[in-house]
């Protein structure tokens, strides 16, 4: 859905005032009357002055919410909370001069780091809370889906971290999809194993053992110790 024109002008007034005079010392008057429209308009669409920084999380945080409810019941749920989290990604490479600006804004104001941290939280209970859905009745459920969640939070984070610090240079979803695959290979369920639909089984050693009839049992279970600790390695 196309953004309103007014809100677009009234984010961009914003970050115009925030780089030039500070983020402390610009003032929502300021920032209406830049942008010619009035200050009950800017509360419509931002309920403070923090929220313009951060314009587009609730409705990426909406939109991956949504995402994960719409799971089909045999997806992969690592595999659908690593897409998710793309979601995030792809949300910040929309515009790369405006996420960088953000990106250095909110390093140098401890209000917004704090806003952003929030933001943060809620998007990894938004992936915990699926998890947990599905991994429900399990040993450990609920723990496992919380971790998961946290380390596909890190492993985004990460690269999108070291993305916005090369000003917006590069991939950023390569980047991202890299770090998510470690997330993927240490949680996720393994691809099937060739020829069928389940993972290669390995193959177990059967030791068979003859022994001289009416032996003692202590000869038997000697001689069993001795096959099971001197097998040939493969």
């Amino acid at each position: 859905m196309t953004k309103p024109p007014m809100r677009d002008a009234l984010v961009a007034a914003a970050f115009q005032l925030f780089l030039e005079r500070g983020y402390e010392q610009t003032t929502v008057d300021e920032i209406v009357a830049l942008a010619g429209v009035g200050r009950r308009s800017f509360f419509r669409y931002f309920p403070s002055k923090e929220d313009v920084v951060f314009p587009d999380h609730e409705r990426c945080l909406a939109d991956m919410t949504a995402y994960l409810a719409e799971s089909p019941e045999d997806t992969e749920p690592v595999e659908r909370v690593c897409a998710a989290a793309r979601m995030v990604l792809l949300m910040y490479a929309e515009n790369p001069a405006f996420s960088v600006q953000r990106y250095r804004l909110t390093k140098k104001v401890p209000g917004l780091r704090a806003s952003e941290l929030s933001v943060v939280w809620r998007y990894e209970r938004a992936l915990a809370a699926f998890l947990r859905g599905r991994f429900a009745g399990r040993t450990d459920g609920m723990l496992r889906a919380d971790v998961i969640a946290a380390a596909v939070v890190a492993a985004h984070n990460n690269a999108l971290r070291s993305w916005l610090r090369s000003d917006g240079q590069g991939d950023a979803t390569t980047a991202v999809d890299h770090a998510l695959d470690y997330v993927k290979a240490a949680f996720g369920t393994p691809p099937p194993g060739p020829g069928g639909n389940e993972p290669r089984q390995e193959t177990e050693d059967v030791v068979v053992l003859v022994s001289r009839r009416g032996a003692p049992m202590w000869r038997v279970v000697q001689e069993i110790e001795s096959a099971l600790t001197n097998q040939p390695e493969n």
